[in-house]
């Protein structure tokens, strides 16, 4: 993920200055000398580090922080603030035409994953109600227009193309399709380059004066690093860009460029690509950001995550199933299918307060797998009511799913367990000291729990 090494920079050097206790301004001073090099190795722009470091000490070194009785924690929270500012304060929202359809304009250069990434908005811009198009301007790289129309379809969007013609005459007959045929948003994949050139700014400045798009839309490739920003840079003064989609910042990058675009080109970024699905697209919230950067956690976007993908019916029927005790083997295997939607282990441990510091060897994707190759092993019956799973039926399962008897032993009193809070929650009702009653028993419960050997769960997070 990007940002993990600054992210455990900054840990670091936070972790020294709630040492200290009471701070100084030279105690300070040092930690803001770390954060610069932290910020510096994260491939952030020097003048932005220069500035950022620049504010973060003025406010931290005065007197209101320094005889505060947390000065540690006030200054984490200047540099929260200032991280927040830094890649902007508000989440920027598309612009949106007065009259149907709003023109979406993506640009970007060939490799950015301009067109995935096209499909990826259109994706969500659908999931959200509107009617997206996708039109294939892109004439040149082979096989563009065919990609187009496999993610498009993948994605349920209709693609709008017409072969090897004009782009500006292709752009210009989309919009009037849109408009004939009902389409609120028509998203425009543009053609790219391996690099900037004279010809490919002035294609893109013809479809521009011929559409009037109402947001301009840069992808850029976070692996590039602040080759990216300087990409950016250079459409913004040519095309006058509105907006950046940055890709692949669920890859090992270190993540400078996602802090140095609005400080450099003064235009912000609205989503962020945080893998290879279509789904796998994010609206970039500069708070969270900051916060997972900071090891605090993002549990909004993990939880608007799991709004996306948990089915509103499995939900209700799994909580008619908590209330009436009757949840067995085959709903955990439900839910664990649920969650393999919301993504892999790595990315949903990131979003947890202090995720960051769970080392990737501790996370053991496969281990969903054997949980679920021993459920699978199971009969019907034994799913339904594990307490008549023998020992000679454990050693069948284990021998089935090519697990040991001890991991089988493992996952049945793990489920016992759960089991018992859930009857705890879900049949005693009332008030006042029966609530309280039932609390501590669940703290209990959840106390004999060995949350280290759940499969696949860090033991970081005990």
């Amino acid at each position: 993920m990007a940002f993990e090494g600054l992210s455990e920079k900054l840990s670091n050097v936070f972790k020294k200055l709630k040492s200290h206790g009471k701070l100084t301004e030279s105690d300070v001073k040092e930690a803001m000398r770390e954060v610069r090099l932290a910020l510096l190795e994260a491939d952030v722009s020097y003048k932005v580090v220069k500035d950022f470091v620049g504010r973060v000490t003025e406010k931290a070194v005065g007197e209101e922080v320094l005889s505060s009785l947390t000065p540690a924690q006030q200054v984490i929270k200047i540099v929260n603030d200032e991280l927040i500012a830094l890649m902007g304060n508000d989440n920027a929202r598309l612009n949106m035409a007065s009259k149907p359809p709003t023109i979406i304009m993506m640009c970007g250069l060939q490799g950015s994953g301009k067109t995935t990434h096209s499909a990826k908005l259109a994706k969500m811009l659908k999931s959200e109600g509107h009617r997206p198009m996708l039109t294939a301007c892109d004439i040149y790289r082979p096989a563009a227009i065919q990609q187009l129309q496999v993610v498009g379809e993948k994605a349920g969007v209709h693609v709008f193309e017409m072969g090897q013609t004009d782009p500006v005459e292709i752009a210009e007959k989309a919009v009037r399709y849109a408009k004939d045929y009902g389409y609120d948003y028509v998203l425009l994949d543009t053609a790219g380059r391996l690099h900037i050139d004279t010809a490919l700014m002035e294609e893109l400045q013809r479809i521009k004066e011929t559409t009037h798009p109402d947001e301009i839309m840069l992808v850029v490739d976070a692996m590039t690093g602040q080759d990216s920003v300087n990409v950016a840079k250079a459409f913004d003064d040519a095309l006058g860009i509105d907006s950046v989609l940055m890709s692949k910042l669920d890859s090992d990058t270190r993540g400078g460029a996602a802090l140095s675009v609005l400080a450099v080109t003064g235009k912000p970024i609205k989503y962020v690509g945080m893998g290879e699905k279509l789904d796998d697209l994010e609206k970039f919230h500069p708070s969270r950001m900051a916060s997972r950067i900071l090891g605090m956690g993002d549990v909004l976007s993990l939880i608007e995550r799991a709004e996306n993908v948990i089915d509103q019916k499995e939900a209700e029927k799994l909580t008619r199933k908590l209330q009436e005790n009757s949840f067995d083997l085959n709903d955990l295997l439900d839910q664990m299918k649920q969650i393999r939607k919301m993504g892999d282990l790595r990315s949903i441990v990131s979003m947890f307060p202090g995720g960051n510091k769970v080392k990737d060897e501790d996370i053991d994707d496969r281990m969903m797998d054997r949980l679920e190759a021993m459920i699978l092993s199971m009969t019907p019956a034994e799913r339904a009511k594990p307490s008549i799973i023998d020992p000679k039926r454990k050693r069948r399962i284990a021998a089935g799913s090519g697990n040991k008897v001890e991991d089988v032993n493992r996952l049945l009193k793990q489920f016992e367990q759960m089991q018992k809070m859930m009857k705890q929650f879900g049949g005693r009702g009332g008030k006042g000291r029966k609530n309280k009653a039932m609390m501590r028993q669940a703290k209990r419960a959840l106390g004999t729990m060995d949350i280290g050997n759940i499969p696949g769960m860090p033991k970081d997070l005990k």
